[in-house]
């Protein structure tokens, strides 16, 4: 490849990183990132949230697809979690990892989902 051609990719590749929307809302609450999107609604029937969870978790699985199509530390708790489990949406910025030691006690985390 030519430095012409591979300085383009790299330039549009930038801009398209630049322009992602989780760059956009990094200093941004997981819950305001959506309410942007479409309101409490986007994730709440009706606007406020369900007694169990459940409406919410099916929301987050209508957009982000389900649990057993993820990743490595998304698969093993299929069947067992909901996304809010992890995922404190109303106290987490976009992008930001969830910690696993309040239930995992051997040193992993989201970054190294096997542990020590």
């Amino acid at each position: 490849m030519s430095n012409k051609l591979l300085s383009a990719l790299f330039g549009a590749g930038l801009a398209a990183l630049a322009m992602s929307s989780a760059s956009f809302a990094a200093d941004q609450k997981i819950s305001d990132f959506h309410v942007d999107m479409g309101g409490c609604e986007s994730c709440h029937k009706d606007g406020s949230p369900s007694a169990d969870g459940e409406y919410e978790f099916q929301q987050c699985q209508s957009c982000h697809g389900g649990l057993a199509d993820m990743d490595a530390v998304h698969k093993p708790h299929d069947g067992m979690l909901k996304c809010a489990d992890c995922h404190a949406v109303h106290d987490m910025n976009v992008g930001q990892k969830p910690t696993c030691d309040s239930c995992h006690d051997d040193g992993r985390t989201a970054e190294n989902p096997m542990g020590k």
